[in-house]
């Protein structure tokens, strides 16, 4: 195998595979763009959820020491490709290919879409490459004021990325819909697999201890966010409602995650005479031990794909509230069911809804029961179907 040059650390020797029938053939999760998001996280899970179910696993990322990786288990083979240029990712990937023929390649970001894609243009081997669209597209555009022109360049890209494709698992009905509208490939094409959210190691990792004075005994209720801090989350719309409630009823406010928005949004409470009560600690590797002890979780994104916090609180029996954006929540709540919904922007909806929610939680097992589907080991199942590598469950 030639070396690929590296800043940080040399490429791990990959595994051999042998290649006799697409059952026993390795899935490739090719993610060499690899942060710390939502996105990530699910791929690492799926890794997890394929390999439990025997089939041999690549994981393709570029940093060996990026987030989650330390979870994935020695069954799967981790590929570390360091700091290199797309094309030098081209390059890893075309001579894998040929090399280990896999059954499937599994891509999740358009920038690693791309590079799958064109191995695949240039590949004569019966390897079957799939895309993992986690998004609405057409709501983040709108939502970021990308102009005509802009969007018509982006929407064509993905239409000639999708038509190429040999399939496409969308995280949600929504994400589903909205990639068929804006590509044009039939919807039937686009099969929906629900994020593998709840891990084995889920309810024990809520178990395990907090030490933060917030959360003991005798303390007003503290609502949770969690989330990149940037323009998808608006979590200036949830300060503000908190704000609101915040002069109602006794309570406080803790958001989980990092971002450039932490300094604007530190001002805005300062500017609302609620920081005292407003807690930003940045990214928290176990964000489920804080959810379970939360007396509410609040999304107030502009847009989601399927928001995987949101299933987490609920499958922790956490009470929760959500905007109505496209798209996740309504399909996780079940139309509002298992937690309000409200308009997106709508400050003092959010705070009503709020509000309610915590001087009337649901039965924590209720909302329990809601979020099944989103077990690794049924989600990974669902993905082997959709690959057409095991039958239809």
């Amino acid at each position: 195998m030639p070396v690929i040059p590296s800043s940080n650390q040399p490429i791990a020797e990959p595994t051999s595979h042998p290649a006799p029938n697409s059952a026993s053939r390795p899935v490739c999760l090719f993610i060499p763009s690899f942060g710390d998001g939502g996105v990530e996280r699910m791929m690492v899970n799926i890794a997890r959820g394929i390999a439990d179910q025997g089939v041999p696993v690549d994981f393709v990322v570029g940093r060996r020491d990026a987030p989650f990786l330390d979870s994935l288990p020695a069954t799967v083979s981790l590929h570390a490709l360091g700091r290199v240029p797309p094309r030098e990712r081209q390059r890893f990937l075309a001579e894998y290919v040929e090399r280990s023929r896999p059954a499937v390649v599994l891509s999740a970001k358009t920038e690693d879409d791309r590079i799958a894609l064109a191995v695949k243009a240039a590949s004569s081997t019966d390897t079957r490459y799939f895309l993992r669209p986690g998004t609405t597209m057409s709501e983040r555009w709108r939502a970021r004021g990308k102009n005509w022109l802009k969007r018509w360049w982006e929407q064509r890209e993905l239409r000639r990325l999708f038509q190429r494709a040999d399939g496409v698992v969308a995280v949600s009905e929504g994400v589903a819909a909205d990639i068929a509208s804006v590509t044009g490939i039939p919807p039937s094409r686009v099969r929906v697999v629900r994020n593998p959210n709840i891990t084995p190691e889920f309810y024990a990792q809520a178990r395990e201890p907090l030490n933060h004075p917030w959360f003991g005994t005798d303390q007003p209720p503290v609502i949770m966010g969690v989330g990149g801090l940037r323009t998808q989350k608006d979590f200036a719309t949830l300060i503000k409602a908190f704000a609101l409630l915040h002069a109602r009823l006794p309570c406080r406010l803790m958001i989980l995650g990092q971002g450039r928005q932490q300094g604007r949004l530190l001002r805005l409470a300062r500017d609302l005479g609620i920081a005292d009560d407003v807690s930003l600690p940045g990214f928290e590797p176990n964000p489920y031990r804080f959810l379970a002890r939360a007396k509410l979780f609040a999304l107030s994104s502009l847009w989601e794909g399927s928001p995987n916090v949101l299933t987490e609180a609920l499958a922790l029996g956490t009470p929760v509230v959500s905007t109505d954006c496209r798209s996740g929540p309504r399909e996780i709540t079940r139309d509002g069911a298992f937690g309000a919904l409200v308009p997106v922007g709508d400050v003092e909806a959010l705070a009503a809804a709020m509000e309610e929610t915590l001087r009337n939680p649901p039965p924590p097992d209720l909302l329990k029961e809601a979020v099944q589907e989103y077990r690794m080991d049924i989600s990974a199942r669902r993905y082997l179907a959709a690959f057409g590598l095991i039958a239809e469950s």
